[in-house]
């Protein structure tokens, strides 16, 4: 595994840091620092755990990208103008190489060895120590979504330990060392909002444990009889765990709680478009990031202003339901899709809070005139265009301020945030078989109330008859879509996909955007850069995939080992289909 090995034999030579008064920001300039010099007091360890905190979900500083929001680009929420290499099969043996990487997990296990040598009481130092194991966990879980069992490495390796040389583990037995790993984490953890939301939490890491849980169980369960599955296992020992951490957590959340102000028209909107989320109860990590400092990102250059070339798919549009509880296909509130207006009447006010409509503000401040968004650029050149014609609106900020010029946005986005513990607690309960109304009421019913939707009510669930999941129950179907909506363009659905192995949800098919309007864009001509299927819908990836998606069911859903890493560790297999 040479870049395990290369990161073992570089040792402890340099602990890249932040100095940014213990916010959640990013990190500065490497500083030298050596094994006699460091290890000595608790800020040495604060300081050391900080250089993990980049890994969590958030804007990229100084990158071009619309952050997470651009997250669920390989699955059926969005499309963008160039088709997604995974969902199309297009992998190769080469593809994932860069995502087998221990240096993060040799730098934690670095810390996890060295830390024993700071002579101070364990309630000074409790909370990086419960940051390190947390952050092992994090990394091994990026492992076992992409490429299954590894090898469980967990402490400092001379360059010729046969640890080096090991076997890969079984999937349900990393996933086991992880909630391990978590359960160290909690019991060191500080409980509450640390550093204003910008530190791990004991919350944090109990939600966690909860989603690799549930991931690992659902996994098992789904891919049970295939080569992706754990023989004998189906998964149930880890989804009563997910249910039951998270309904600890619901019952002890220190303070975290679902938001809102009482407005349902922009409550669920305002947690993605915040500069500081330190007051909000619901969001339980967040990034700060500060124009001072020089610690901003140019997503704002995209959100509020141009396509960025995604564009949501009417698959995820059409999951919605009316405002009366009902799907679009029962629902008489429905007013169709002829125009994207009628697409958002009468809808769960998380659609228009989601993706942009008419009239809505675009951009605003430094003394220009307010301009309104008028329509999608769906034949847009380069990254102004929105394939499909529903544009991404959510985690957009219309300020100036944080667009006028390259590097000056400072938005932030939730990076857990308490909502998933109730949608996890929900799905366990839903796929134990044991859900009853009152779990309901205290899960998906709350985060309902936020924009004023009628109740889901087990005994009244009408049938759909374009449920996503036809071969699913009608209590998993509704849960499975209260969780696609509320966590639309959070990069959660990619993930969802893979552990409920849902590829019928796109291969052999061509994902669409909106019914094209020619009133709205009377200046387009169909058949250059816009193209439509037999129905009238935008169908953007028409020319390159014309047989749709070619996913391959008995191999993309893992990553292959990198050939280098087969090389170098002959003790290593690779992942079926990948031979």
């Amino acid at each position: 595994m040479k870049s395990l090995l290369i990161s073992m034999i570089a040792g402890l030579l340099f602990v890249s840091f932040y100095s940014c008064n213990k916010d959640f920001l990013d990190r500065p300039d490497l500083d030298n620092i050596t094994t006699s010099s460091f290890w000595k007091t608790p800020s040495d360890l604060e300081l050391y755990v900080t250089q993990f905190y980049h890994n969590l979900p958030s804007w990229s500083p100084g990158a071009w990208n619309g952050g997470i929001y651009w997250w669920d680009g390989s699955s059926d929420n969005l499309i963008h103008t160039n088709v997604n290499n995974r969902m199309a099969g297009l992998y190769t043996i080469n593809s994932g190489n860069g995502n087998w990487d221990y240096g993060d997990i040799r730098s934690v296990n670095i810390f996890l060895d060295k830390y024993p040598e700071v002579d101070a009481p364990m309630s000074e130092i409790g909370q990086s120590v419960g940051e390190g194991y947390f952050f092992r966990a994090w990394f091994y879980f990026d492992l076992l979504r992409n490429y299954g069992g590894v090898p469980w490495i967990e402490k400092p390796l001379a360059p010729d330990a046969e640890e080096l040389f090991a076997p890969r583990e079984s999937r349900d037995v990393i996933a086991t060392k992880i909630l391990e790993d978590l359960d160290q984490a909690i019991s060191f953890l500080n409980s509450g909002k640390q550093a204003n939301g910008n530190r791990i939490s004991k919350e944090v890491a109990m939600l966690f444990k909860a989603r690799v849980a549930l991931y690992e169980g659902t996994w098992e369960k789904y891919h049970a009889g295939t080569e992706f599955g754990v023989s004998g296992k189906d998964g149930s020992n880890f989804i009563q765990m997910a249910a039951d951490v998270a309904k600890n957590l619901m019952d002890n959340p220190a303070g975290f709680a679902i938001s809102t102000n009482g407005d349902p028209q922009n409550d669920y909107w305002t947690l993605f478009n915040q500069t500081d989320l330190s007051s909000n109860p619901e969001v339980m990590v967040w990034r700060k990031f500060d124009l001072n400092q020089g610690v901003t990102h140019n997503g704002q250059r995209y959100l509020p202003r141009i396509g960025g070339s995604y564009g949501l798919s009417r698959q995820l549009v059409n999951d919605y339901l009316c405002s009366d509880g009902k799907p679009i296909a029962t629902s008489p509130l429905y007013q169709g899709d002829a125009t994207i207006m009628d697409v958002s009447a009468n809808r769960d006010l998380r659609l228009s809070q989601t993706m942009w409509l008419p009239g809505e503000l675009m951009a605003t401040g430094r003394g220009q005139e307010d301009q309104f968004f008028e329509k999608a650029p769906i034949d847009a050149s380069g990254s102004s265009r929105c394939p499909t014609g529903y544009m991404i609106y959510k985690g957009a900020n219309p300020n100036r301020d944080h667009f006028f010029t390259g590097g000056v946005g400072t938005t932030t986005s939730p990076a857990f945030r308490f909502a998933e513990a109730l949608l996890i607690y929900a799905e366990a309960k839903a796929e134990l078989g044991t859900i009853t109304q009152s779990d309901l009421d205290m899960t998906v019913n709350v985060l309902r109330d936020r924009v004023a939707m009628p109740h889901l009510i087990m005994a009244e669930i009408e049938t759909d008859p374009n449920w996503l999941y036809p071969n699913l129950s009608p209590i998993l179907n509704e849960v499975r879509r209260e969780r696609h909506i509320e966590f639309a363009l959070e990069g959660y659905r990619p993930d969802d996909i893979m552990r409920w192995r849902a590829h019928d949800l796109f291969v052999g098919k061509r994902l669409k955007g909106a019914k094209f309007d020619p009133e709205t864009y009377p200046d387009v001509t169909v058949g250059e850069v816009v193209f439509l299927d037999e129905e009238g819908y935008i169908d953007p990836l028409q020319k390159q995939i014309p047989n749709g998606y070619q996913f391959n069911p008995g191999r993309d859903y893992l990553l292959p080992v990198p050939q280098e890493q087969l090389t170098l560790n002959t003790s290593l297999t690779q992942n079926p289909g990948w031979n």
